[in-house]
């Protein structure tokens, strides 16, 4: 399942950087899945959606920083656990109820987000 941030973000930015999937951004951030990632071109999004990888899409929250769930991997395939949740001062980094997915699924997007 992805991780979400919950209203209680402070803001801090201390997740941001620790995201293996540059999947994390300040609110009101526009975002673009080509960020720390290698994909280009046309891209299929969890909900059906094509999008061009390197344009901007609409920031998903203006009032707390956001992770893009087409691009978060719970770190899979890159730590033991979330980072974003491990660096958190405020516990707001947590799971996604609405996006679970299994760990072959998680590692299969890390395989598309950095062929």
């Amino acid at each position: 399942m992805a991780i979400k941030i919950t209203e209680a973000c402070i803001n801090c930015g201390a997740c941001e950087p620790e995201c293996p999937n540059g999947a994390i951004y300040a609110n009101g951030d526009s975002w673009r899945l080509s960020d720390k990632t290698t994909v280009t071109g046309q891209y299929n999004l969890l909900n059906g959606t094509v999008i061009d990888a390197d344009a901007g899409q609409p920031a998903i929250s203006d009032d707390v920083y956001f992770i893009v769930t087409d691009k978060c991997t719970e770190c899979k395939g890159f730590h033991d656990e979330p980072q974003c949740a491990s660096v958190c001062p405020v516990d707001c980094c947590l799971p996604d109820e609405l996006f679970v997915e299994t760990e072959e699924q998680l590692l299969a997007r890390k395989d598309r987000l950095h062929a």
